[in-house]
């Protein structure tokens, strides 16, 4: 079965099951209200130092399923990284379990758990060798980035000077994610290194953080054209949270009403069907824990001047576990209705996975 065919089976299930919840009453429950009984999936969030603030905060969010970003040093800091995440769950099997196949996400819902799914933001891990992705799979690795802001043996970051796209081993690590069931993660990849890893790989890929570049011109967004490209290969671009990267210009003030813009613009684009979510923080939020001290000024060292950072780094809505239910008020009144909403939160990632990961 194709992926085309997979998707209209999946889409034709999750509207069946949309309208079954239609129940009398439920027009006069608040959008906000409805929240709740969606599955959200969160396509790049990561604890800060894993206790008790982090686990209530999940719960508050209502998140079903992470994408968590692990270290990626080399091989061995992965398979630590990974080793370490399977040690975490087992210690807290009443919170957590992996997220080794899309069904993870809907057995977590049901079990009022948050599935993680182990990702890594570069292919630096791999140590030039495409066969540790079948020994990081083995780990639960499920997906990861084929670059990050910097030229790897891959392709080019974003960051990178030049515009190269995929090398020769680039394309046997495609070749082998696809074969492999892990998920190719374009979200920090150069312009050319996205619409290559689009275009040769036989599945469909994902840009699970990013930004509109017809918004916010940044070295991390992305072009209409690479937007469109990937929901044509049946892909799913998540729109992220960080207020730096969707505020219209550098000492403006972002509120949610951007980020809702840039999830509306790459829906134009793109279709209903192809855009998710994503913070790119922790589930509590970034003001909770970071200063100005820890989290601004380290940055400026290896991030270029072309990133133009800026603190504060949230945005206020969004900045709390209540995020997304703000986040629905607003769609609401610009006419969305709940079960794009859906789609939205979580529905469009569930697809993608079963097509990608299993």
């Amino acid at each position: 079965m194709d992926w085309k065919t997979k998707r209209r089976t999946f889409l034709q299930g999750a509207t069946a099951m949309l309208a079954s919840s239609a129940l009398p009453g439920a027009a006069a429950t608040s959008v906000a209200d409805k929240y709740d009984d969606m599955l959200v999936i969160d396509a790049l969030c990561f604890g800060k130092d894993w206790g008790e603030d982090v686990f209530s905060a999940l719960r508050a969010a209502n998140y079903s399923g992470i994408i968590e970003s692990l270290p990626r040093k080399d091989l061995q800091t992965a398979i630590d990284a990974l080793v370490e995440w399977r040690a975490r769950i087992k210690d807290n099997e009443d919170k957590l379990m992996p997220a080794l196949k899309a069904a993870d996400f809907q057995r977590a819902k049901d079990s009022n758990r948050t599935a993680v799914m182990m990702n890594f933001q570069n292919s630096t891990m791999l140590n030039g060798d495409v066969d540790n992705i079948d020994a990081l799979h083995a780990l639960g690795m499920r997906s990861f980035q084929l670059t990050y802001n910097a030229r790897n043996l891959v392709g080019d970051g974003c960051l990178e000077r030049t515009n190269a796209g995929l090398s020769d081993f680039g394309l046997e690590v495609v070749e082998r994610m696809n074969d492999t069931g892990v998920l190719i993660d374009l979200s920090h990849c150069g312009d050319q290194t996205t619409l290559d890893g689009i275009a040769f790989s036989k599945q469909p890929v994902a840009i699970t953080h990013t930004m509109c570049d017809a918004l916010r011109s940044h070295p991390r967004a992305k072009t209409d054209e690479q937007i469109r490209n990937c929901a044509e290969k049946g892909g799913v671009i998540g729109m992220i949270a960080l207020g730096y990267f969707v505020g219209p210009d550098p000492g403006g003030d972002t509120t949610i009403e951007h980020y809702a813009d840039h999830i509306e613009h790459a829906v134009n684009v793109a279709g209903k069907e192809h855009i998710g979510i994503s913070t790119d923080y922790p589930p509590q939020g970034i003001s909770p824990w970071a200063t100005y001290d820890e989290w601004y000024v380290p940055r400026t060292g290896f991030f270029k001047p072309s990133y133009e950072l800026r603190w504060p780094p949230w945005i206020p809505a969004l900045d709390t576990p209540d995020r997304y239910r703000n986040l629905m008020v607003v769609l609401d009144r610009r006419g969305w209705s709940a079960g794009d909403m859906e789609r939205l939160l979580g529905l469009n990632w569930l697809r993608l996975l079963s097509e990608t990961i299993g």
